[in-house]
């Protein structure tokens, strides 16, 4: 226990955890706030959307793919620039935030498409019949409806930017990664990257556990 503690302290593993998860929680919300208004957009617009346009669908889904079949350390250097830009520097855990951010967004809309589109089309018939407006069928029903589907999404885009965030490590992003890549790898110490790699598991539990709770509650109170 004395040599954990020792361990955790010479690496700054403490820290190391703390930065991944404001890495983590930080560009989950901003990937929310852009990626589900861009995954609602795809299907509102798609040929038998509420608001069919095919332009804009074509232009959205090429974009969104486009970004997802980048690998995201490409992504990550690519962003350089514009990281530099938005924060001022490529490196540390505030800079990752751009890349991450970016990754994850056109995940979420796809997981935000994919269950908009598993909902019953009944019900969203049902309230065009009855004369509902496209903002009130996009408020009132399909985000209402999907919403057990987009908290289970949180944990799934949360795990995801978990190992994108360790990724970083490998271009000092901060984190975890950071610490099992400059204390373990470059220094064959295979006990800090064991213990990293425990933290990691242990995160990616944690964020699996809470949002599967709320996401059954949430089931429980709309049943």
């Amino acid at each position: 226990m004395k040599a954990l503690i020792e361990l955790f302290k010479e690496t700054g593993m403490f820290k190391g955890t703390l930065e991944t998860l404001y890495m983590v929680f930080f560009s989950t919300i901003f990937a929310y706030l852009v990626g589900v208004p861009l995954g609602v957009l795809v299907v509102v617009t798609e040929k038998d959307g509420i608001k069919p346009n095919r332009i804009l669908n074509l232009v959205l889904g090429t974009v969104i793919n486009l970004f997802r079949s980048i690998p995201f350390l490409i992504l990550l250097v690519l962003l350089i620039p514009l990281t530099r830009l938005i924060v001022g520097t490529s490196i540390g855990s505030t800079a990752m935030l751009v890349p991450l951010t970016f990754a994850s967004t056109v995940f979420v809309a796809r997981l935000v498409e994919s269950a908009l589109k598993e909902l019953d089309k009944g019900v969203v018939e049902q309230a065009i019949v009855t004369g509902a407006t496209p903002s009130q069928i996009v408020f009132k029903v399909f985000l209402v409806e999907a919403t057990p589907a987009l908290i289970r999404g949180l944990a799934i885009t949360g795990i995801n930017l978990i190992g994108y965030s360790a990724m970083a490590g490998a271009v000092a992003g901060g984190g975890l990664g950071d610490i099992a890549i400059r204390y373990g790898y470059y220094k064959y110490d295979y006990g800090v990257m064991l213990v990293t790699v425990v933290l990691l598991v242990a995160i990616v539990q944690l964020v699996q556990f809470i949002f599967d709770k709320i996401a059954k509650k949430v089931d429980k109170k709309r049943l």
